[in-house]
């Protein structure tokens, strides 16, 4: 049996074990349970604890569908609402200077997900760089994502914004409590994939987390992931709707009803919103004007958001994961069908423009390409546009794939480079990957996407070898076999695209709700 070790935080003791050279801290709390009157608040601090906390495993992921809350092939991680906590992986091996310190934010659409998730534990990533991993859940759906303060009363008020607030809560945990695991509080990366991409670029624009990191990776990010009050509004009361419930009983029935009732109310307003509006996903940050004060892209280019160096990019085959399933947070604009809905309302000038960039449409290759480009390629550009003013600015795109990966038909598709980043080439997973051929240019791949988030997480900046990105060169490096750096990556996409507003931009959610809520319920 591994043995074990202890750490001395500032709200008590916790005990983790010794794997392999690290030191590992599963599910340690960060803030009080969200539960009782805290369900739908901002996070409080967590109640101190005498004698010592087991933190040698997890515990709960956040409320999702449990089939979501898989982290092996039989295991289902518990869910619940007590789930706002932060892992630790640190080396053991002497240090001569405190660790630069990387915090992970976990995917999943902002509706599922969890960081107990094995890809996530940070061992190679932690050893190859000699820094400090961390991961973290935060509240998803409804729960995180769903702005019920319209329904608050003197009794009974509700926050907007919890699941943002959860990840500066965490991100406050580590300023205060790293330094008892090796670590330095002053060289902070945050990095996050997909939805936990959106969130470093909300974090970027929320004047609450504002030193609280020094650097930034968004791996494909959905960054324009935020909307106003008029459509926040419009989710809680689809939510509302769904639990039966009235603008006079909303605040009784938001505090007391079954945390899974909750759930599934979210899930199916979110639902029958990304089935009308493929691309848009409801359960995202409100523009409150307060707490996050205007979209991430629009403090980018104001010079509001926080001025960090950052890291971001896409990846060549990001929506051929999402083409062959038809889940809620699956719906993007990759078929003709959902292209034109995708389209709806916009300048026929500046759709045609589009689909004039990709070769062949509408066959059905093309389309997913226009797909994924729509929901990763569009806003990570215009958020280079805008950062790279103010602040160093680094551009990706990863198109390496492994043989099987290739015949699989996904090729790089989204999620992929965490592959790299978190480097499972020795892992059981990485040789099932290749197990038929690709070793050596994973492998390859890996030592180079991870020297260049390692020196970025040390110093600031990648290596050398990857110029910044500006609007006069934009300049791209692009992860293969070899790597190389590109002048204008694709620019007829990245032309065509310029102009185009999101879906998250467009007021309102669907006139037909009432009716689908009638058969729902």
């Amino acid at each position: 049996m591994a043995s074990t070790i202890d750490i001395e935080t500032q709200d008590g003791t916790v005990r983790g074990t010794r794997e392999r050279g690290v030191g590992r801290w599963r599910s340690i709390p960060y803030a009080a349970p969200p539960v009782g009157e805290l369900r739908l608040r901002a996070p409080q601090p967590v109640t101190p604890w005498s004698g010592v906390l087991d933190t040698t495993r997890f515990r709960n992921a956040a409320m999702q569908n449990k089939a979501t809350a898989r982290i092996g092939l039989r295991t289902v991680q518990p869910v619940s609402e007590d789930a706002l906590t932060i892992n630790v992986t640190a080396p053991l091996r002497p240090a001569t200077a405190p660790r630069p310190v990387m915090v992970f934010i976990h995917g999943g659409a902002y509706i599922f997900g969890t960081s107990a998730m094995g890809l996530y534990g940070g061992r190679q990533l932690a050893l190859r760089g000699d820094l400090i991993v961390v991961s973290m859940n935060y509240r998803l759906g409804a729960f995180g994502y769903g702005d019920f303060s319209r329904y608050s009363t003197a009794e009974r008020p509700f926050d907007s914004n919890c699941g943002l607030r959860d990840q500066v809560a965490a991100l406050e945990w580590v300023q205060r409590n790293i330094a008892a695991f090796g670590g330095d509080p002053d060289n902070v990366t945050i990095f996050g994939e997909s939805a936990g991409a959106a969130a470093v670029v909300t974090l970027m624009a929320t004047p609450a987390a504002k030193d609280l990191f020094h650097a930034a990776i968004a791996e494909s990010s959905p960054a324009d992931w935020a909307h106003g009050p008029a459509a926040a509004d419009e989710f809680a009361a689809q939510c509302i709707e769904l639990l039966g419930a009235t603008e006079q009983t909303a605040a009784e029935t938001l505090a007391n009803c079954d945390p899974e009732q909750l759930r599934r109310a979210g899930a199916k307003a979110i639902r029958f919103a990304m089935t009308d509006r493929p691309g848009y996903m409801p359960a995202v940050p409100t523009v409150d004007g307060n707490y996050l004060p205007t979209t991430p892209i629009e403090a980018m280019a104001a010079g509001t958001a926080h001025r960090v160096p950052l890291i971001i990019g896409t990846n060549r085959d990001e929506a051929t994961l999402f083409s062959r399933r038809n889940k809620p947070s699956e719906q993007l604009p990759t078929c003709p069908d959902r292209i034109d809905r995708y389209f709806d309302g916009s300048d026929p000038d500046i759709k045609a423009r589009v689909l004039a960039a990709y070769s062949g449409y509408p066959a059905p290759g093309t389309a997913i390409n226009l797909g994924g480009d729509a929901t990763f390629l569009r806003p990570t550009l215009a958020a280079c546009d805008a950062h790279s003013a103010y602040a160093p600015t680094y551009n990706y795109r990863y198109d390496y794939a492994p043989k099987l990966l290739q015949r699989m038909g996904f090729g790089a598709t989204h999620a992929s480079e965490m592959l790299a980043v978190f480097g499972v080439v020795d892992t059981p997973l990485g040789r099932a990957l290749t197990a038929g051929g690709s070793r050596r240019g994973l492998r390859l791949v890996t030592e180079q996407v991870q020297a260049q988030w390692i020196s970025f997480a040390r110093h600031g900046r990648p290596l050398p070898s990857w110029p910044q990105y500006t609007t006069q060169t934009r300049r791209t490096l692009v992860f293969d076999t070899p790597t190389r750096v590109a002048h204008d990556l694709d620019r007829a996409r990245r032309v065509a695209w310029r102009d185009v507003t999101g879906p998250h931009e467009v007021a309102g959610i669907s006139d037909g709700f009432s009716d689908e809520v009638e058969k729902a319920i």
